[in-house]
C-alpha cells in the first residue's frame, strides 16, 4: 500500500488541546491525532488503543504463529476453528468485496504470490523466467475463497492447503477499530487515525478546519521525504463529519518488461501479475476496511476495467494514471470528462462520479 500524505499533522503543529500518538503495528506504523476531552486520561487512551491493536494482531497476523489465522491456515479441511468478532467482521467485508469485484479481491491469493516469488518486491528476472502454466495452475487451485465456510462463530475450509491472508484489509479494519475506541469509549469527535496510509477522520483538525488528506503522485522511487502531492481530498461536511480513505499503489513495486509495466499485484482470476493497472487508487467508503479492500481490488485489475467496476459499484474512487492511460486505441476514452486538472507532468487524476460528488461536498 502506498503511504498517503497527511496535511496539518506534524507534532509541531499540535495545539495544547490536541494529542499526537504514534507507534508500530501490523508491520507498519500508526499515527493518531485527536482533541483531548476534558479530564482526559491520556495513558488510558493509549492503553486502550494498544490493547485493541494487540487483539487484532492476535487474531489476524500471519507473522504470529499462535494467531487465529495462522492456526486456521495449518488446519486440514473440514476442521472448524472458533473465531473472534474481529476475524468474523473482516471475513464478512472480504466476502462482500470478493463477490462485488468478481474475485479481484481474494484473501486466499497467497499461493500465487509465492509461486511468482514477488512478496514485497518485483524482479524483471522473474518475468523473464515466469512459472510454468502447470505451476500457476497448481497455485491457482489453492486460491479458493469459496472453500472458506463460516458458520456461527467458527470457520473452516473444504479444501486442504487453502490459507487466508487479511493483509489487504486488516490495516483498514484496525483504523476503524481505533476510531471506535476514540468515539465510543472516550467520546472523542475530532480525530485523525492512520495506519500504513489507511485513514479515518472525524470533525476538525487543530486549526478547526475539516481534515484534508493529500494524495501522492505515484512517482517510482519516491520516498516519504521526496513525495509530491498531486491532489487532496477534504473531509465533506455532509457525511456525519467523518471520512474513511484507503490508498493502494503499485508504483513502488513494479518493473517494465517488454514495454509493459507489471505490478507485484497478482490478479487472482488470471493467476498472473497485472499489466496496465492504475499505479495509485484511492477509495472512500463507509468504513476504512471496505475502502482498503476495494482499493486493493481495483489495483488488481487493468485500469479501464477497474474504472468500469468502480463506476458500476458507485464507488468513490480516484485513480492516478499516466496521461496516455486515459486513451483507448489512440483516441480519447469516454472517461476523459472525469479528468481533473490535478496533474504533475505526465500524471492525471481520474475520478468516478461518486468521488467527484464527495470532493464537491454534495451527495452524488
Amino acid at each position: 500500500m502506498s503511504l498517503t500524505s497527511i496535511l496539518s499533522l506534524s507534532a509541531c503543529q499540535q495545539t495544547p488541546d490536541y494529542n499526537y500518538l504514534t507507534g508500530e503495528t501490523m508491520g507498519t506504523s500508526y499515527h493518531i491525532s485527536y482533541q483531548l476531552p476534558d479530564n482526559a486520561d491520556e495513558a488510558a487512551i493509549q492503553a486502550s488503543i494498544d490493547e485493541r491493536l494487540k487483539q487484532i494482531n492476535d487474531s489476524m497476523s500471519t507473522y504470529q504463529s499462535d494467531s487465529t489465522i495462522s492456526k486456521f491456515n495449518r488446519l486440514n479441511k473440514n476442521t472448524p476453528i472458533t473465531i473472534d468478532a474481529d476475524f468474523s467482521r473482516v471475513l464478512d467485508v472480504s466476502k462482500i468485496v470478493y463477490v462485488q469485484s468478481g474475485g479481484a479481491f481474494d484473501p486466499t491469493v497467497m499461493p500465487l504470490v509465492e509461486t511468482w516469488g514477488f512478496g514485497s518486491t518485483m524482479t524483471v528476472e522473474r518475468l523473464q523466467s515466469p512459472p510454468t502454466a502447470l505451476e500457476i495452475a497448481q497455485a491457482k487451485a489453492l486460491v479458493d475463497f469459496e472453500s472458506i465456510i463460516k458458520k456461527d462463530q467458527t470457520v473452516s475450509k473444504t479444501k486442504d492447503g487453502v490459507e487466508l491472508d487479511f493483509s489487504a484489509v486488516a490495516k483498514g479494519y484496525g483504523v476503524d477499530v481505533i476510531a471506535d475506541v476514540l468515539r465510543e469509549d472516550y467520546q472523542i469527535r475530532n480525530y485523525m487515525v492512520e495506519i500504513g496510509g489507511e485513514i479515518s477522520t472525524s470533525g476538525v483538525n487543530n486549526q478547526q478546519q475539516p481534515w484534508q488528506i493529500a494524495i501522492d503522485a505515484p512517482i517510482e522511487g519516491s520516498t516519504v521525504s521526496e513525495r509530491q502531492t498531486i491532489s487532496a481530498i477534504r473531509q465533506p461536511k455532509n457525511t456525519a463529519s467523518q471520512m474513511h480513505l484507503a490508498t493502494s499503489g503499485n508504483y513502488r513495486n513494479s518493473v517494465i518488461f517488454d514495454g509493459k509495466r507489471y505490478s507485484h499485484t497478482i490478479d487472482p482470476t488470471t493467476g498472473k501479475p497485472i499489466a496496465g493497472g492504475a499505479p495509485s487508487v484511492t477509495v472512500a467508503a463507509d468504513s476504512v476496511a471496505l475502502a482498503d479492500a476495494w482499493a486493493t481490488a481495483l489495483t488488481a485489475m487493468p485500469y479501464h476495467k477497474a474504472l468500469d467496476v468502480a463506476k458500476a459499484q458507485n464507488l468513490a474512487a480516484m485513480f492516478v494514471v499516466l496521461a496516455d492511460d486515459i486513451k483507448t486505441d489512440g483516441s480519447e476514452s469516454n472517461v476523459s470528462d472525469n479528468v481533473s486538472d490535478d496533474n504533475i507532468d505526465d500524471w492525471q487524476v481520474v475520478q468516478t462520479p461518486a468521488m467527484q460528488a464527495l470532493r464537491a461536498d454534495k451527495k452524488p
